[in-house]
């Protein structure tokens, strides 16, 4: 699982400059208006638009202020995880043996250890048990244990509400089978789970197998087989199109094991606020809680996710999968359903955001302009906030 370190762009200072508020241009009114809608606190609203080719700022009204994002927050994961691993990167899960090979027979036990794939599936666990037996092992004479202890063992992400665990996001394990999925329900011990999982495909494959549980690997154990995952640009891509919590938070963990350290939501935030400094992301308030943005900690700024968008772009190595990751207006993702006509439709490529108290839509339109809505309530209106960000992408769409 080797890690690629991408080089950091850095961010121009003029997305720092610009016109404040309307302005005086027709398009930064068009903008302003499109913004005043009601049961939606225009004091709690921020925006910014941004010329890619002029490089210049169009509009801004509180580019500054520190909001609650939603799933915006996936648009920091999904940078920092494509530059930090690599567009290519994919993520490993092992069958290790502890003991000894005698013909036909391994006797000791088996490990299944997973390394954060959010993608992990019954067919993968049916390829790894065929990849033992083709080695020519008929039987086992001890257990399958899972072995999740790449990540630790929190199932949440800091500043959950209680109700969030599995409604918004399967338990967060290294080893999660089937997103945790296991006789019709969601297990709460997901390494079990696999373990059992990989029990039953090993028998299937014509493995003779003792029982299953939780253990870790000694380090000393012998290869016997392995699957990769499909490469990160494909899991981005499900992750933003479908603003998948469960899958953010497994890359957030995977971002804080970065160095060799065991992946926390913590150390992952940690590790993503650094390459934010680096690529010259304003971080006057931005609080990176988690990875999903389901986090009440979460804060960010038009400013920062416009700062992030234009690293993105400027990167050539990031852009095609960033871009790749982003619904399309009328046609795919979480925006299928939304700006369905011209000159919107087709676009606007943007990240959505939903929550109680927070509505966000960040992107890009035409491949010329980024641009960034954020607006938080207690609650806000989910119907008024986006009709104001379809509005905003709309007008830089026509001009």
């Amino acid at each position: 699982m080797t890690r690629r370190h991408l080089p950091i762009v850095i961010i121009v200072a003029l997305i720092l400059a610009g016109p404040a508020g309307a302005g005086g241009s027709s398009l930064a009114k068009r903008l302003a208006k499109a913004l005043a809608v009601p049961h939606v606190s225009q004091a709690r609203t921020a925006a910014i638009a941004f010329d890619l080719e002029a490089g210049e700022t169009l509009f801004v009204e509180h580019g500054a202020l520190s909001l609650a994002p939603a799933s915006n927050e996936k648009l920091v994961v999904t940078y920092a995880a494509l530059v930090g691993l690599g567009t290519a990167y994919r993520i490993e899960t092992d069958v290790l043996g502890r003991g000894q090979r005698n013909g036909t027979v391994w006797q000791g036990h088996l490990l299944l250890v997973g390394h954060g794939d959010p993608t992990l599936s019954s067919a993968d666990l049916t390829e790894l048990a065929e990849q033992v037996r083709g080695a020519g092992i008929t039987r086992v004479t001890g257990a399958v244990f899972g072995d999740e202890t790449f990540f630790d063992a929190r199932r949440t992400a800091p500043g959950w509400k209680a109700w969030y665990y599995v409604n918004e996001s399967a338990p967060l394990s290294a080893l999660t089978v089937d997103r945790a999925g296991y006789r019709g329900r969601v297990s709460r011990n997901p390494a079990l789970s696999a373990a059992l999982l990989f029990r039953d495909a090993l028998r299937r494959a014509g493995v003779a197998v003792g029982g299953a549980g939780t253990g870790e690997a000694h380090g000393n154990e012998v290869p016997l087989a392995a699957v990769d995952s499909p490469p990160l640009s494909e899991i981005v891509r499900y992750m933003d199109r479908h603003s998948d919590n469960f899958t953010a938070e497994l890359v957030l963990k995977q971002l804080g094991a970065i160095e060799g350290k065991v992946g926390t939501s913590v150390a992952g935030a940690a590790y993503a606020r650094r390459l934010l400094a680096e690529a010259g992301v304003p971080l006057a308030g931005v609080r990176l809680a988690d990875g999903s943005g389901l986090s009440l900690l979460n804060r960010l700024t038009v400013r920062a996710l416009a700062a992030i968008l234009r690293a993105a772009w400027a990167d050539l190595e990031v852009r095609p999968a960033f871009m790749a990751s982003l619904p399309v207006a009328g046609i795919s993702g979480t925006l299928s359903e939304r700006m369905r006509r011209p000159p919107a439709r087709g676009n606007v490529l943007a990240k959505t955001g939903t929550t109680f108290q927070a509505s966000a839509l960040s992107g890009y339109v035409r491949r010329r302009y980024v641009f960034s809505v954020l607006q938080n309530g207690n609650p806000v209106s989910s119907f008024w906030a986006r009709r104001a960000q379809d509005r905003f992408a709309t007008a830089l769409a026509a001009k």
